[in-house]
Order: C-alpha cells, then sequence, then structure tokens
C-alpha cells in the first residue's frame, strides 16, 4: 500500500471547498424575497458553507483513497446482473412491466401518482426511440425533440382542423415524423460524430423556430388550445357527453370521476411505450438491428461486409423519429395543448441524458435513468431551481463510475458458434 500524502490530500480538500463556494455563490448565496412592499435581496450563505464542507470533505477522502489505492479510481463497484445472471434482466424486465400494470389500482397511488407516473413514461418512451438511433447504430443526435414535436403538432393539426382522432392520428404523426427523420437522415449520412452532433442540433432548432414564426399555420407563439382528448370506442371521459355519445361513467354505471382520464392516459401511454419496447427488442435481432450494431461498431468494416450505410442510417433516423412521434401525439392530448416552448433544447439533452446514464443499447436503463432524472425532479418540485445542478452531478458521477452508463449492455445479440463455458 502507497504512503498517504495528509498535506497533499488537505491541499485538495481545501481548493475544492473554495472552488465551490465560489460556484456555488452565485446559484445559491442569493435569493429574491417577495414582500408586501417589493422585491427585496435575501441572503443564503448557510447553503454556500455546507456546498463548500460537502466538497472540501468529498475531495480530501477521495485524495486519500487514491493514495491508499494507487491506479484505481475508488468507486462502489457495480455488478452488471446482467453479464452475471443472463436472465436477471428478463426477470427484472417482467417485474417492472407487471408493477406498471398494476400501479393505478394500488393502495398508494392516488391520482398526483398516476399522473406523474404518465409523465415518466413519455421520457421513457422517447428514450427508447432514441436509443436506436444512439445506442444501437451510434448516431449522435442532440435533435430528437424535432421529432417529438412533428408528432405533436400533427396530432394537434389534425385534430383541430380536420377533426380526426387520436386513433386515426397517431399512426399519421408516427408516419409525418419518420418522414422527417429520412429528411434529416440525408444531409448528415457523410458525417460523424461531433459533426453530426452539431448537424442535428440545428435541425432541432429550425423546427421550433419554423413552429414559432409559421404563424397562419401553428398558430406562432400562442400555440394551439382545446386539443381533443382520446376516447375508448366512442366513451368520453367527460361529465357530459357530447352529441349522439357516451360517457364512460355513464356507460358502466359509475359515477364520473376525473381520475378515469387520468387512469386511461396512463394505460395509453403505458401499452405505447411497451409496445416500443417488444419491437425494439424483436427488431434489434433481425437483419437491419444486426446492421444498426454494425454500423456502431464500425462504419468502415460495416461497408467491406457489403452493408449499405446510407440505408441503414437513414432506417435508423426514422424508426427512432416515428416513435417519437407516437410520443408527442400522446403529449399533445395529454396537455391539451401545446407551443413551440415545450420543445426546446434542454427536453432533447434531457433525452439524451437519459440514454447515456441508462446505458447506451440498455431498455432497463432507459427506465431508470427516466426516474432519476424526470421522477425525482416531479416529486420534489421544491428543489426544481437546482435540477440542472443535480442533472450535471449526476453526468459527472457516471463518467467517472460507470462511463458506459447504469445498465450497459453492448454484447452482440447473435454469435456464431456457441461459447464454451468458461
Amino acid at each position: 500500500m502507497a504512503a498517504v500524502n495528509f498535506p497533499r490530500a488537505l491541499r485538495d480538500g481545501v481548493l475544492g471547498a473554495v472552488v465551490a463556494a465560489a460556484l456555488a455563490l452565485p446559484m445559491m448565496g442569493f435569493r429574491l424575497v417577495d414582500s408586501s412592499q417589493a422585491l427585496t435581496l435575501g441572503f443564503r450563505f448557510d447553503w454556500v458553507l455546507w456546498a463548500a464542507l460537502v466538497v472540501g470533505i468529498g475531495r480530501f477522502v477521495l485524495s486519500l483513497s487514491r493514495d491508499a489505492l494507487p491506479g484505481r479510481l475508488p468507486v462502489l463497484a457495480l455488478p452488471n446482473w446482467g453479464e452475471r445472471f443472463p436472465k436477471a434482466r428478463l426477470y427484472v424486465g417482467w417485474g417492472l412491466a407487471g408493477f406498471a400494470i398494476a400501479l393505478p389500482f394500488l393502495p398508494f397511488a392516488d391520482r398526483s401518482l398516476v399522473d406523474k407516473a404518465t409523465l415518466v413514461l413519455i421520457y421513457v418512451m422517447l428514450g427508447w426511440g432514441l436509443n436506436i438511433v444512439v445506442g444501437l447504430a451510434g448516431l449522435l443526435d442532440l435533435g430528437f425533440v424535432a421529432f417529438y414535436a412533428v408528432g405533436a403538432y400533427s396530432y394537434a393539426l389534425l385534430a383541430t382542423k380536420l377533426d380526426l382522432s387520436f386513433w386515426l392520428c397517431l399512426p399519421l404523426a408516427g408516419l409525418f415524423a419518420a418522414g422527417f427523420g429520412v429528411a434529416l437522415g440525408f444531409p448528415v449520412l457523410r458525417l460523424r460524430g461531433d459533426y453530426l452532433a452539431i448537424v442535428t442540433l440545428g435541425f432541432g432548432e429550425i423546427i421550433r423556430v419554423i413552429l414559432q414564426n409559421w404563424q397562419d399555420f401553428t398558430n406562432g407563439p400562442a400555440g394551439i388550445s382545446a386539443i381533443p382528448r382520446p376516447t375508448l370506442f366512442g366513451l368520453t371521459f367527460t361529465a357530459n357527453a357530447p352529441a349522439g355519445k357516451t360517457t364512460f361513467a355513464d356507460y358502466f354505471g359509475l359515477d364520473f370521476s376525473g381520475d378515469h382520464r387520468v387512469i386511461f392516459l396512463y394505460f395509453v401511454i403505458l401499452a405505447l411505450a411497451l409496445f416500443t419496447n417488444l419491437f425494439t427488442l424483436r427488431i434489434r435481432r433481425l437483419p437491419i438491428g444486426r446492421a444498426w450494431e454494425a454500423l456502431r461498431e464500425d462504419e468502415i468494416a460495416c461497408r467491406s461486409l457489403g452493408l449499405n450505410p446510407t440505408t441503414i442510417k437513414l432506417s435508423a433516423f426514422a424508426t427512432g423519429a416515428m416513435f417519437a412521434g407516437f410520443a408527442g401525439s400522446f403529449f399533445a392530448t395529454r396537455q391539451g395543448f401545446i407551443s413551440p416552448e415545450s420543445f426546446t433544447f434542454i427536453e432533447s439533452a434531457v433525452i439524451l441524458a437519459i440514454v447515456v446514464l441508462g446505458g447506451m443499447g440498455s431498455q432497463i436503463g432507459v427506465v431508470l435513468a427516466a426516474l432519476l432524472l424526470v421522477g425525482l425532479p416531479e416529486w420534489f418540485r421544491e428543489l426544481q431551481q437546482y435540477r440542472m445542478l443535480a442533472f450535471g452531478g449526476a453526468m459527472v458521477l457516471i463518467m467517472l463510475w460507470k462511463p458506459s452508463g447504469l445498465l450497459s449492455h453492448r454484447a452482440p445479440t447473435i454469435r456464431l458458434g456457441k461459447e464454451k463455458a468458461a
């Protein structure tokens, strides 16, 4: 064991505390206090002190650990259960699916919990869609929110202007989003890495600016309101049924409750998310899925095998965009109102972070990351202003401790021959 250098560790701790205090002072040291007369400036220097102490002590312990274990990063070893126990992922997946189906009927599940779970499932579905592009095909996409917006506006415009139902607009929204995915794929066929990310980022911003400025078509910044809700075989979830229709409560002889609509929307997005998951698991075992993985590992080798990278990239963009369009159409019908402010770059960043933190290529990892990045801020709304601080901290910790994600799974979906047991 190497000798422990206490003076150097103490110096690192003090420097870390000073840097943390300097960063925390503008973010946490000041706040505006709303009084009866006017806004006044308040101070929270105790928060800055606590931040400096936590970082300083952590840096001190980290330096001591590095001296005690040279050449190794002192982290908590997180076992890869998917590799040690091949059926563990299957059991966990079925367990999560069963819990999600039973959630609205559990004793502790109130309307607020079901509504928050619905929001988490939207991001789970978006993460699974982006996982096709980033995790399987290895194409870095920073403009994924554009397809989300296309799906939302497709349903909103079709429903409000042509009076089409949600179930008819849902596949159309996915089709339109897939078309935009192909349109994005063509200009980036020869780009890789950072250049690809920059172009996709620009594409996402172009879509948002078009939605904001094309007022005759999208109603501009005012957005689109009064978006119709979905029905269950013609049954509405309103207190009074429109002419020629029947409410869900009247048909089943129940007392009207707003919880019925919330639970119905939850099961709609749950069905869409499970369909996305099953489709992804199935297609990654098909030739196109294996072609995505080949492209991710080495594009030159992929081309040398006779595969067409152009077709592979376009199919990945189109497939991922299609599921984003499905999620966008559901988002529009759930909210009843959409505007360009709902589809900013931060949404793309959150979706990409869900894929990266969960582990690129891991379906269950996306679920866990969505719970952390979307679910926790919803349950602790009083800490909403520190969301980006926690967001950045989580990214740093994951990149240090688990660079490939919480539950990374990059094993090939098919192998030649049988592997001998070790």
